[in-house]
């Protein structure tokens, strides 16, 4: 299987595709499987790099908390890793949150950015009473049966990893729209019109990044991407092919 040593763990990746090289990021609890059908169709044009971070997927988890600094770290470890100098990023949830971080702290190494339903800091998410609404049973139990079936540290490890998100979750990430100003690479915030997401981080990321461009897809939840194939891949294919060289 396609395994790299990751600042001295086994991740795992796929690459597909040639051209320009594409970075692919899955969300928290979830695995590249959520984006998938992304991915296999942008490798129509581009070459898709997919990894799975520490504690999610075909990675298996590691001793001590989960934070995005450190999925960052990881992030720019696999870049290197690749030989990747720079890439065009597509993050999804916890995925789109290190496409900012990456885009903040290593703007050199972002072509362009595709944010999908990120929050930019614990508060960005809608109340329990409207959570059911964003993601349907079956999509959560989706979640669940992809970390029992992938994970190689067995399906009981599922609810430690759990807690070990939750508190990242309830404590991170700090973003600020001031510092959102900074980023110049181009960008395209992308969200469900029912996301778990609160459409005012949603707009306050569309906002404050110069020149960002917002797409609101319709009768879509959280997970976006895999909810309205037919919209998100046809719609980030266009945004990357207007991309500069």
């Amino acid at each position: 299987m396609p395994y790299l040593d990751l600042l001295g763990h086994p991740t795992y990746h796929e690459i597909q595709g040639a051209g320009e090289p594409l970075l692919l990021l899955h969300g928290g609890y979830a695995t590249l499987e959520n984006l998938r059908h992304l991915g296999d169709f942008l490798a129509t044009e581009y070459a898709v790099h997919a990894p799975e971070r520490v504690a999610h997927g075909r990675t298996a988890d590691r001793d001590g908390p989960l934070s995005y600094a450190a999925a960052l770290t990881e992030t720019v470890a696999y870049l290197d890793a690749v030989g990747l100098a720079s890439v065009h990023v597509i993050g999804f949830s916890d995925g789109a949150i290190l496409g900012l971080m990456l885009a903040l702290e290593h703007p050199a190494r972002v072509r362009s950015l595709v944010s999908i339903s990120a929050n930019i800091d614990p508060s960005g998410f809608v109340s329990d009473d409207e959570a059911e609404h964003t993601m349907s049973a079956e999509a959560a139990a989706r979640l669940d049966r992809e970390y029992a079936d992938l994970s190689p540290d067995g399906a009981e490890h599922g609810p430690v990893v759990i807690e070990k998100l939750t508190r990242m979750w309830l404590n991170e990430p700090r973003i600020t729209p001031e510092v959102l100003t900074t980023i110049r690479a181009r960008t395209l915030v992308v969200a469900g019109d029912h996301d778990m997401v609160r459409a005012d981080h949603t707009l306050t990321i569309a906002r404050s990044i110069p020149g960002a461009q917002l797409a609101i897809v319709p009768a879509a939840g959280h997970l976006v991407a895999s909810d309205r194939p037919d919209v998100v891949g046809p719609m980030v294919r266009t945004f990357l092919r207007d991309s500069p060289d």
